[in-house]
C-alpha cells in the first residue's frame, strides 16, 4: 500500500426519531427515524461501488444502524467503537435549547458564548471528546494506510477529526456543516490529508 493515498469516507448518522424536537441527545440512544433509514440507505447506494476495506462506528444505535445500511452493499458489518461516541451532555441529555435557558440561563449563556471550551454540566468537554476520539482516528487510519475506510459517527466527533485534520483550533468545531446522514471524504497522502468533499447530503 505504500505510496497510495488513503480516503477515509466520514460520515454522520442519519436523522433520529424526534429529530423535530432539536433535543440535546449526547450519549442518549435515539434510533434512527424512518427517514434517517433511508438517508442511510440513499448514501449507501451512493458509495455501492466504493472499495471499503473496512467499516467503523459509534456504539450507540444511531450511528450503528446507520454503519449497518451504508456497510451493507459492501458485505461489511461495523465495528463499533465508545471512542468514536458524540460528547456526553450530561445533565443537559434530552433537553431542548428551550428548556435549558429556561432551566439554567447562566449556564446555558456561557455555553453559548464559549463553544468548544465550556464542558457540558456532569457531562464532556470539548478536549474530552478530543481525548478519545482523535487517537482512535489516528490508529484506524494509520491501520488502513493505502486503503479507503468508513467511519459513521456523530456531529461533534466528526466535528473534532476534521479540526484535528486540518490543524484548525478545536474551539472552531462549529465552522464545519454535519448533516443527519451527511458524506465528508477525506484524502491522506504524504502525511497531509485534502479535503475531497463536505457535508454532502444524501439524495432521497
Amino acid at each position: 500500500m505504500a505510496g497510495r493515498a488513503s480516503l477515509i469516507y466520514l460520515l454522520r448518522h442519519g436523522e433520529v426519531v424526534g429529530a423535530e424536537t432539536r433535543r440535546f441527545i449526547g450519549h442518549l440512544d435515539v434510533p434512527l427515524s424512518e427517514r434517517g433509514e433511508r438517508q442511510c440507505r440513499a448514501q449507501a447506494s451512493r458509495l455501492r461501488g466504493v472499495k471499503l476495506a473496512a467499516l467503523f462506528s459509534s456504539d450507540l444505535v444511531r450511528a450503528r444502524r446507520s454503519a449497518e445500511l451504508i456497510g451493507a452493499p459492501h458485505g461489511l458489518a461495523p465495528t463499533a467503537l465508545p471512542a468514536l461516541r458524540e460528547m456526553a451532555m450530561g445533565r443537559w441529555d434530552g433537553l431542548t435549547a428551550a428548556e435549558i435557558r429556561a432551566r439554567e440561563p447562566e449556564a446555558f449563556a456561557d455555553w453559548m458564548a464559549h463553544v468548544g471550551e465550556f464542558p457540558f454540566p456532569e457531562g464532556e468537554s470539548v478536549p474530552d471528546l478530543v481525548a478519545r476520539a482523535v487517537p482512535t482516528f489516528v490508529t484506524l487510519a494509520a491501520a488502513h494506510a493505502g486503503q479507503a475506510i468508513a467511519i459513521v459517527a456523530h456531529g461533534g466527533t466528526n466535528r473534532a477529526l476534521l479540526c484535528h485534520a486540518f490543524g484548525l483550533p478545536f474551539s472552531q468545531l462549529l465552522a464545519f456543516g454535519q448533516d443527519y446522514a451527511a458524506l465528508t471524504v477525506l484524502e491522506s497522502s504524504a502525511g497531509r490529508w485534502a479535503l475531497r468533499r463536505m457535508n454532502e447530503r444524501p439524495m432521497l
